[in-house]
């Protein structure tokens, strides 16, 4: 009974209690704490909601089909330059494990780039190709901007310089990854001499796939979502969710022991199911560090999380006209408009609230997005109706009659009485709060 007591309180302190704004009656160190603690359980909880584990179905999927064009991209830049089979060599390297999988898509490649004159595809190859990975890309950038609830992405042309730059880059990257290891054997025979330099430089070597993933991992986090995202929240999940694919990789090379049986039985098509499996985890494990980066970066958000997604109708409202009164105020005076960080933190309202408040008084068209200022790039916030219109009752008339009311209920003959009790009573409470403006509050 006594462990089933101390287990209701620990998760209630997870889900609720710690959410609630404490910061100023708690030690650093204890904040630090509690600050991961939050973290970790915001990345489980959303990686569940948010069904990623199926996301990264979709996206191996579209890997599965887009692997063969975007390997052929890739192969031709190399050629390009001049360093095609040392790229080859480096993939070989990096899908260790997968050796009758990458045969075959590296043969499949072949055949494709077989069919170029002087380097360019042929017509609608060349368009087919460029479509097919164009459109992964933006199903990756897609899932991640979802995860980061960004709701627009990039523009056509943003995706095909974005992207294509990337393509260019990576090859190049592939290849410098090769000339570090050779010059890092070089270094090894050299000092096989030095006993005492020669575990440091071992470790070294050893470490270098580990910092050219994370690396990788990290340009990922901070390129892919169509939003700003700081560095520095990028830089552990990165390095996780890259240890974490070495791990993967080191498995799945260790345990080709004991699938033989499996290609006994399905022979070379034993390639295909483990590849998909292989893709699907290696999906799961960088959204998840997708996930890790937002919820570094935005944790502050989610403070009274689970009492902003509870609010009162009443409260909300309530909300909505402090916020509308202090930006009419702002703008009345001709001081700097308010940004959401601003209104949350001079205010003490939760910045998850905040902005769900400003997204709404935007949808109904009583506030609007500026610069917060010339230097700056900050969004901030001025109304959209003249101060000396807007009241009270104008924002309570449109919050209450956001949305359809086109239902087939018959409120014109049959429940008219009803539907005119409501009516009275809103034009009386609206009448009253109109005279009242919301910078005079």
């Amino acid at each position: 009974m006594m462990i089933k007591v101390k287990t209701s309180k620990v998760l209630k302190f997870i889900t609720e209690d710690i959410w609630h704004d404490s910061d100023g009656n708690i030690s650093k160190t204890r904040k630090n704490f509690y600050t991961s603690l939050k973290t970790l359980y915001l990345c489980i909880k959303r990686f569940v909601d948010e069904r990623l584990v199926v996301k990264a179905s979709a996206l191996t999927y579209s890997t599965l089909l887009a692997i063969v064009p975007l390997f052929a991209i890739l192969f031709a830049i190399a050629r390009g330059f001049g360093f095609d089979r040392m790229m080859e060599d480096q993939i070989r390297i990096s899908l260790a494990g997968q050796g009758e999988a990458t045969d075959y898509i590296l043969e499949f490649v072949k055949r494709y780039l077989a069919q170029t004159k002087n380097g360019i595809f042929i017509g609608v190859g060349l368009i087919l190709l460029l479509w097919t990975v164009i459109n992964l890309s933006a199903n990756i950038e897609k899932t991640v901007n979802q995860i980061w609830h960004v709701k627009k992405g990039r523009s056509v042309y943003r995706k095909i310089t974005d992207y294509f730059s990337m393509f260019l880059l990576i090859p190049i990257l592939i290849v410098v990854s090769g000339g570090l290891s050779i010059f890092s054997m070089t270094m090894l025979r050299s000092m096989a001499s030095f006993d005492l330099l020669m575990p440091i430089a071992k470790f070294l070597f050893q470490l270098l796939p580990f910092v050219f993933t994370w690396g990788v991992f990290i340009g990922f986090y901070v390129f892919m979502p169509n939003t700003k995202v700081k560095i520095r929240y990028a830089i552990i999940p990165g390095i996780l969710a890259g240890s974490a694919f070495q791990g993967l990789q080191f498995l799945y090379i260790a345990g080709q022991v004991s699938v033989s049986s499996y290609n006994a039985i399905y022979g070379s098509f034993a390639a295909l199911p483990l590849l998909l499996l292989w893709m699907q985890v290696s999906w799961s494990i960088c959204l998840f560090g997708v996930q890790m980066t937002y919820a570094s970066q935005n944790i502050k958000n989610f403070s009274y999380d689970k009492d902003t997604r509870n609010i009162s109708h009443r409260y909300f409202c309530f909300v909505c006209i402090v916020i509308t009164s202090l930006i009419a105020k702002r703008f009345e005076k001709g001081q700097k408009p308010y940004t959401a960080e601003e209104l949350s933190n001079e205010n003490r309202i939760p910045i998850r609230l905040t902005k769900q408040v400003l997204n709404t008084l935007q949808d109904l068209n009583l506030l609007h997005e500026v610069l917060s200022d010339e230097k700056s790039e900050d969004i901030a916030f001025q109304p959209s109706i003249d101060i000396y219109q807007l009241s009270v009752g104008l924002v309570m008339n449109r919050i209450e009659t956001n949305g359809s009311e086109a239902f087939r209920i018959d409120k014109i003959h049959r429940f008219n009485p009803h539907w005119q009790i409501l009516k009275d009573h809103e034009d009386a409470s609206f009448e009253k709060l109109n005279q009242i403006l919301v910078k005079d509050l």
